[in-house]
């Protein structure tokens, strides 16, 4: 019997997990000329985690740092296109970009499963972002992996993964390797609105 409730029990952690994270794409998907390391403390200090970069969105329109600027806090929530916990949240997500734009956050989302081993855009995978997009209502920017991005996408070990950065492009907080309610998303929000404009 206590056998039966361990594999249960274990059963139902493995249910959890799945309902909010999906692993990520090997790092071998990213080409290994443009893999990147983390980078040291002191390297990190003098520099943002986006203070600077060049990519493009779902739509091919060139986007960089400056996307940040008019905000005081952006969500970046990196997501794959097979993942269902990304896209169950997305609909929230997209809610939340509205309600939140006129108080200076922006979500973002980053692409982390469009290219392929040898580091080109997969179109097809990007028209199933777009469908995914548009069918879930999170009508926020949308970036494409770029070099400049592949440093961020080897450290993502499962998705969703959410990060928020500053007008700087610094991190702000932890990062959140799950999915979230709306509730949750807004209480997670607030919080580090507080922490940047306190």
């Amino acid at each position: 019997m206590k056998r039966l409730s361990v594999m249960a029990l274990g059963a139902a952690l493995s249910c959890t997990l799945a309902l909010t994270a999906c692993s990520a794409a090997s790092p071998d998907t990213v080409p290994q000329d443009m893999q990147q390391t983390p980078a040291a403390p002191s390297e990190q200090s003098s520099a943002g985690v986006l203070s600077a970069f060049s990519a493009t969105d779902l739509n091919g329109n060139a986007v960089d740092q400056s996307v940040l600027e008019e905000y005081d806090l952006t969500m970046v929530n990196v997501w794959a296109t097979f993942c269902g916990p990304c896209i169950h949240e997305m609909p929230a997500l997209g809610e939340l970009a509205e309600e939140y734009a006129g108080q200076g956050v922006q979500i973002i989302g980053l692409l982390s499963d469009v290219m392929d081993s040898e580091g080109n855009i997969d179109d097809g995978q990007v028209k199933t972002a777009q469908d995914i997009v548009q069918e879930t209502g999170a009508n926020y920017l949308h970036l494409l992996p770029s070099s400049d991005l592949y440093g961020i996408l080897s450290q993502i070990y499962a998705v969703p993964t959410t990060f928020f950065v500053d007008a700087q492009g610094n991190q702000v907080g932890d990062a959140i390797v799950q999915a979230q309610s709306k509730e949750q998303w807004a209480e997670t929000i607030d919080r580090m609105l507080a922490e940047v404009t306190g």
